[in-house]
């Protein structure tokens, strides 16, 4: 059998205080594989290269999607176009990723099950494997969030760390009633990314109703006025997916026992 080959100690020492891990511990076989093949110096050190920045992407990338803290995974193609009640051409664009290098909006409303959250997530992660910042947030954890930077005196600096994001994607808001502390604390967040980052935003209450959980009018207006200005307004409709589904297995299952 053949030794391992290695790199001469100066040279691994060399690319290990570079940080070239990728390079570091392909090389030793890829120098056999060169002098094999012929290879011309180029050949080698693009090779080399290639395998560094491939390596560097990846890292980067899974750095990313752990920054991201998406619930679950979702993927684009796995959003059902044809049975959601999502245009197809709002779609294609959304998919496109163009409205968040514009700071655009989008704001998903309609009931539950209806792929709001399948697709604000599916998004993030299109954005994520696109070289975008992403934050995911549930409407409740962002302000339970904030709420720990107030009682520190550090909610500027969350503010500051949240908006690092390209991308914040907000879901369930609704979900639970805030109190004036907290309708205040999402409205900063909101404000702060007007015009400045991206956000989108999923609730199952149509606008008019956003009062029902944000206890003072003046901030709900001035909460939904900047997040329509420059905003994409998908409305949602039609039965759960997670109805159908359930009531598909259900027949399924009943039938066998027939």
């Amino acid at each position: 059998m053949s030794a391992t080959p290695t790199l001469a100690p100066d040279l691994d020492a060399a690319l290990r205080r570079l940080r070239l891990s990728a390079m570091r511990h392909l090389a030793p076989e890829l120098l056999v594989t060169a002098k094999t093949q012929r290879w011309s110096p180029e050949e080698f050190l693009r090779t080399l290269i290639e395998a560094e920045v491939a390596s560097r992407d990846a890292s980067n990338a899974a750095a990313r999607l752990k920054l991201a803290g998406f619930p679950l995974a979702k993927t684009l193609e796995e959003f059902d176009v044809a049975q959601s009640s999502v245009p197809r051409a709002t779609f294609d664009y959304l998919a496109s990723l163009e409205w968040i290098g514009a700071t655009e909006n989008l704001c998903l409303v309609g009931p539950a099950g209806t792929g709001k959250s399948h697709l604000l997530v599916a998004l993030g992660h299109e954005a994520v494997a696109s070289g975008h910042r992403v934050r995911y947030f549930s409407a409740p954890s962002l302000i339970e969030t904030l709420y720990r930077g107030l009682a520190d005196n550090s909610v500027g600096k969350v503010i500051d760390q949240v908006l690092r994001a390209d991308l914040i994607l907000i879901d369930e808001i609704g979900f639970a009633t805030m109190d004036d502390t907290g309708a205040q604390l999402f409205f900063r967040i909101v404000a702060a990314a007007y015009e400045h980052r991206a956000l989108g935003v999923a609730s199952h209450w149509p606008f008019e109703e956003w009062g029902r959980f944000l206890p003072e009018h003046n901030t709900a207006v001035s909460l939904l006025d900047r997040l329509v200005h420059h905003g994409i307004v998908v409305v949602t409709s039609g039965e759960s997916f997670r109805m159908k589904e359930a009531r598909t297995r259900g027949g399924q299952f009943s039938s066998k026992l027939r």
